[in-house]
């Protein structure tokens, strides 16, 4: 779990990483390089837990090795129930697309991606934080203090 104090943000204790695939950890189905181990190495501190309607049907085979828990889900009330599941108060979320602002809207954390897909707008309207890659918005788990230099008021 990490657990951080942000100033005027409050404190995060999030035990669960939930990631959207296609347009944040792969492009066209394929992983994005750098994802993986990435992945692996959040994987021994939060759960992580990829949410997708995998639209080039290629989530099973791109995160095949990855310790993590896929769900092929169609929509975003879909997303944001399974959030809700986790307790969303101790859920990080990372997305691009429309369907998943809803689950980026209710988590403790939300993280917007714009990559080559680019990104909703109604998305980036409801992230925290709004990152140029998948690597850079892992990398705010994985170098913390960046998410306190990012978030303090």
């Amino acid at each position: 779990m990490l657990e951080l104090a942000v100033p005027g943000f409050g404190l995060l204790r999030i035990a669960h990483l939930v990631l959207d695939y296609n347009g944040t950890l792969a492009v066209d189905g394929r992983p994005l390089p750098g994802v993986r181990p990435r992945l692996e190495r959040l994987g021994r501190c939060m759960r992580i837990h990829v949410l997708t309607a995998d639209t080039f049907g290629k989530a099973c085979t791109g995160l095949r090795g990855v310790d993590c828990k896929l769900e092929i889900l169609q929509s975003d009330r879909a997303k944001a129930a399974y959030v809700r599941r986790l307790d969303a108060r101790r859920v990080a979320c990372i997305g691009n697309g429309r369907n998943d602002r809803l689950m980026l809207r209710i988590a403790r954390l939300g993280i917007a991606v714009l990559q080559a897909e680019g990104a909703a707008a109604a998305t980036l309207a409801v992230a925290d934080l709004v990152v140029p890659s998948a690597a850079d918005a892992l990398d705010l788990f994985l170098q913390p203090r960046r998410l306190v230099a990012s978030l303090r008021s």
